[in-house]
């Protein structure tokens, strides 16, 4: 692929992380998740007070598709931090189970110490 073709999908997800420092690529909305993986994820970030975007991805089938080839992370939901990912939803609640979760926004300056 020559560097002319562009992703729309990785250009957009591109922008998003740039334009926030937390942002969390979901089946459905914070308010209303439409998957149990993504809904504990929003749940353990309104339970930490993280203030974040959240993206739904059902609304694209390319940026379902684009999300999941932009970190080759092959499941929904996606937590990234400052653009950097930081996991799943398996990921985010062993981190939050074993303490980890808390310490590392912190340091990232995404959440209150």
């Amino acid at each position: 692929m020559s560097e002319a073709m562009t992703d729309p999908a990785h250009d957009f997800i591109a922008k998003t992380l740039k334009d926030h420092q937390v942002v969390l690529f979901m089946k459905g909305v914070p308010e209303q998740p439409r998957c149990g993986f993504s809904g504990l994820v929003v749940q353990i970030l309104d339970h930490l007070g993280v203030d974040f975007v959240g993206v739904d991805v059902l609304q694209d089938d390319s940026l379902r598709d684009g999300v999941k080839t932009y970190t080759d992370w092959p499941t929904i939901p996606q937590l990234y931090v400052k653009g950097e990912f930081v996991g799943g939803a398996d990921i985010v609640r062993e981190m939050f189970q074993n303490g980890e979760l808390k310490p590392f926004l912190s340091q990232q300056g995404v959440l209150a110490a």
